[in-house]
């Protein structure tokens, strides 16, 4: 009798990254697992102990490294975590624990040590003194390690098959890092739409769903799937006919991909002959190749918060003028704007912190981890000119808040202009400097900010949350993040009239440039540059092409004068399906 197929299950959430991808799941548990357990015979206690002692050798090594790491960087007492997290290995109390585990229990050492730091951690739990209670993050995280290590392969975390991944959540670090020739999509239980993880997801082109509850408990790792990051479906054991359905769907998806790339060597001109400018965001070199199949401008956003935190190691000068170097060779003769580092929030941290920040959107991150770390600020400003002898280099700051702050950037790249004249060594003069707007106070002041660069460019996704004062991960608040609000709009205007005033230029890098149903809007609102991921271009290009410059303008007088979202939203999407219908259903 043939085996009964389980019965197809759907899960919804909130889609985040389009695209359809059919594979066997993998289901990633959440935190802290439990390892797999069997049991041992008498010979093998000793071998047992070797393990255990040879997975605490290996995490202190790690842990002294990521302390020094930390200490080039801070020059403070921020890697004494790391230093705290090792003194737990050499407690000889927890190892003689763990080792009388291993001899009472038969069972092999990674379940042994589980066990005890789960005793461990549910006694600190229950400690009254909150300061001690939060310790237990500190322990789960050395914990997390030493099992890791237990591991012949440290770095087999994930198949090495394709597969669609399930977990509870992901960083932006694990997303970025994962091998994309076997990982076909993912789905998370948290997340938002928002997230830098789901911006990164959009980028590398990897179809996701966030947000579908109880989703990991209830799949089985390789269970057959379908992950459509259109509507937000992901379906577990799916019958013949869905299968069928998503089948012929993904080819009619293709279709129009292959339709949007027959346009691709056109300039993003409008009817009426205005061009805007359509480059690309990217976070690595190797993305180039998808920035030149997609006939890219050049590079409008060029991340540097992996290149510069993602490693063993502090990248030296010579490291990152290698890497400016070959973007400014490859983007040739076209512009490449590289961001300053720009960690905190829901991106990657700068150095850990002793104590964790009660709101890490409204504390140290972007410009002011720079500012504060001037020496580490200059290797990355000398990096940048010094590539700019390759290849059309711009630099941005991000999270300015103010004119002070540029001021401060610029008499620092002043400076390293100066030392490197004085060393003989080329760069461009004329480098452009620009500054990103996304905090209400620098749109408020941006007269005087425009003074004092060569362009702006609005980042869309930190301006929208700071404006509405929305979280953009909390789910909580999420249908409260809204880029057609008014006051979001009249941001905006508010910018590209402060840049026209100064003879500057105006580009868009955050999400909200490659919202199709707003691109009547931004056209309309004056902006010169939409700078998007490479896989959104296409699709961007098509629109430019089908809207009128004057139409748009108009239509952006008219949401000036809205009082709702909904309001300029219905307007400018109106006028996105009359004027390219196939892609406004694309994304309907």
């Amino acid at each position: 009798m043939a085996e009964e197929h389980p019965a197809e299950r759907v899960f919804h959430g909130s889609p985040v990254s389009r695209g359809i991808a059919f594979g066997p799941v993998h289901v990633s548990a959440r935190g802290f697992s439990a390892p797999d357990v069997y049991e041992i015979s008498a010979d093998g206690v000793a071998h047992e102990k070797e393990r255990l002692e040879a997975a605490f050798d290996l995490t202190r090594k790690q842990l002294i490294q990521l302390k020094d790491r930390i200490d080039q960087v801070a020059g403070g007492d921020e890697g004494l975590v790391f230093e705290a997290h090792g003194m737990l290995l050499d407690d000889p109390g927890l190892q003689k624990k763990i080792e009388q585990a291993i001899e009472e229990r038969r069972q092999n050492a990674e379940f042994c040590f589980y066990a005890v730091m789960q005793t461990v951690l549910e006694a600190m739990r229950r400690i009254v003194d909150p300061y001690l209670r939060e310790r237990t993050v500190d322990i789960e995280d050395v914990s997390q390690r030493v099992l890791r290590n237990f591991q012949a392969n440290q770095d087999a975390i994930l198949p090495d098959h394709q597969h669609l991944l399930a977990a509870y959540d992901l960083a932006p670090s694990d997303t970025a890092s994962m091998d994309r020739s076997n990982l076909l999509g993912f789905v998370t239980e948290a997340g938002s739409v928002n997230s830098h993880t789901a911006i990164l997801a959009r980028a590398l082109g990897i179809p996701a769903i966030v947000g579908l509850g109880d989703v990991v408990l209830e799949i089985t790792t390789l269970a057959p799937a379908i992950l459509d990051g259109y509507s937000g479906k992901f379906i577990v054991y799916p019958s013949e006919e869905t299968s069928a359905y998503y089948r012929s769907l993904a080819h009619r998806k293709r279709k129009k991909r292959e339709a949007l790339e027959e346009l691709r060597d056109q300039e993003s001109t409008t009817l009426d002959g205005r061009h805007i400018t359509l480059s690309a965001n990217i976070e690595f070199t190797h993305e180039l190749d998808l920035v030149h199949e997609n006939r890219a401008e050049g590079v409008g956003l060029f991340r540097t918060e992996f290149f510069l935190l993602e490693t063993d190691r502090v990248p030296s000068e010579e490291d990152q003028t290698a890497t400016y170097s070959e973007l400014a060779r490859r983007t040739s003769p076209h512009l490449a704007i590289i961001r300053t580092l720009d960690s905190g929030g829901d991106k990657l941290s700068a150095e850990p912190l002793t104590a964790p920040e009660p709101n890490p959107f409204l504390g140290w991150r972007g410009i002011r981890v720079s500012l504060d770390r001037p020496a580490n600020f200059k290797k990355q400003l000398r990096s940048i000119l010094r590539a700019s002898a390759h290849g059309k280099v711009g630099m941005m700051f991000p999270f300015i808040s103010g004119v002070t702050e540029i001021r401060q950037c610029q008499a620092l790249v002043k400076e390293c202009m100066a030392e490197l004249t004085e060393d003989g060594t080329a760069f461009d003069t004329e480098l452009q400097v620009g500054a990103m707007i996304e905090i209400p106070s620098a749109v408020l002041v941006a007269d005087e900010i425009a003074k004092e660069v060569d362009f702006f460019s609005i980042g869309t996704n930190d301006l929208i949350q700071y404006t509405l004062a929305v979280d953009r991960i909390n789910n909580r608040v999420a249908k409260l993040y809204r880029a057609s609000h008014p006051s979001v709009i009249r941001m905006i205007k508010m910018t590209t009239d402060a840049a026209k005033r100064a003879g500057i230029w105006t580009g868009v890098c955050g999400e909200m440039a490659a919202d199709l149903s707003l691109t009547p809007l931004l056209v309309g609102l004056g902006v010169d540059e939409l700078s998007v991921g490479p896989r959104e271009l296409a699709g961007v290009r098509k629109a430019l092409l089908s809207l009128d410059f004057g139409e748009c303008q108009k239509i952006a007088a008219d949401a000036l004068k809205m009082a709702t979202s909904a309001e300029v939203y219905k307007l400018s999407h109106d006028a996105a399906k009359a004027a390219y219908p196939d892609l406004v259903e694309e994304i309907a």
